[in-house]
Formats: structure tokens, C-alpha cells, sequence
């Protein structure tokens, strides 16, 4: 999702979302399994990027996409390391149960 106030009119931000998809797709046999979040940290200003298709936004999108793609690969040579399963907890013996008093009404 690319919020507006990042990317005023809808044609950039659905560029933006195009390169992302893209590149995630070129990047994907490289990078861990895992739910991956991309998040803008800062606008693009319509006055940098006249329009909203041009190769200059695409290609500002696409190397920063890159960076951080990058950053996120898997090194060549270390072990994809998958989270432990949590040490199983052993139940703890429960205390008996207490009896309570009864009481009966009736004739013995």
C-alpha cells in the first residue's frame, strides 16, 4: 500500500507499486521466506517527478528498491536459519482436587 500523502495522484502510486512487484518477483529466488514489507519513508515530490510515469520516477523507485532488496537477501554460503519451535512446557502436576464437605438432608 502507498499512502497518498507519500504519492499524491493514483498513476504514481501505482508505478511505484508496479516496481515494487517487479523487482520483488527478480528478487524473490535471493531472499528469505518470509512476509516482506515494503514502507515509503519519504514523499515523491510532483515538481521532481513532473510526470507520473516517467522513466526518471521508475527508475528513482527501482534503486532504492534494489538497496533494500539487496540488504535483504541471503548471503551466498550461510544457512538459512529457521526460528526454533518453542521448547515444549511440561504441564505441572495438578494438586488434588479438595473434597468439600457434603451434607444430605434426609432421613438415614
Amino acid at each position: 500500500m502507498v499512502p497518498k500523502r507519500w504519492a499524491k495522484r493514483a498513476v504514481t502510486r501505482n508505478t511505484i507499486k508496479r516496481q515494487i512487484y517487479q523487482l520483488a518477483r527478480e528478487f524473490e529466488p535471493r531472499l528469505m521466506p518470509a512476509a516482506h514489507v515494503v514502507r515509503l519513508r519519504a514523499g515523491f515530490d510532483r515538481k521532481q517527478f513532473i510526470s507520473a510515469t516517467s522513466e526518471v520516477l521508475k527508475q528513482a523507485v527501482r534503486t532504492e528498491l534494489t538497496q533494500l532488496l539487496r540488504k535483504a537477501c541471503v548471503q551466498p554460503g550461510k544457512p538459512v536459519v529457521k526460528p526454533a519451535a518453542p521448547p515444549a512446557v511440561a504441564a505441572a502436576p495438578q494438586p488434588a482436587a479438595a473434597h468439600a464437605p457434603t451434607t444430605s438432608t434426609g432421613n438415614a
